[in-house]
């Protein structure tokens, strides 16, 4: 399941986020969100596999996001183009990536 995830968010693009939900649907089971998010909090390479792209289902950001706390996921996320609707929540209208569902389990 780790590779999995790992796989999924290197396909994150710039400029988007996808939810710890989003994953875990992908992998077959929303209830997986938070193993999700367990995964990334243990993430070996953060420069390739950029967690910093990822929030939960109402875009906020993760107040125990390990490689620089929220500030630094917060300018990760500016410096790509991500839009926010305020300080420590992106607003998912704009910058959630949209799956085909022919690219996913759903």
């Amino acid at each position: 399941m780790k590779e999995k995830v790992y796989d999924f968010v290197k396909n994150i693009p710039r400029g988007k986020v996808a939810t710890y939900g989003q994953i875990a649907l992908h992998l077959g089971n929303r209830n997986f969100a938070r193993a999700v998010g367990n995964i990334l909090h243990g993430n070996p390479d953060p420069e390739h596999i950029p967690c910093h792209r990822v929030v939960n289902a109402q875009g906020q950001l993760s107040r125990a996001y390990a490689f620089g706390g929220i500030e630094a996921q917060r300018r990760l996320l500016e410096s790509e183009g991500v839009v926010f609707k305020n300080e420590q929540v992106v607003d998912l209208s704009v910058s959630k990536i949209i799956l085909e569902k022919s690219s996913t389990s759903y």
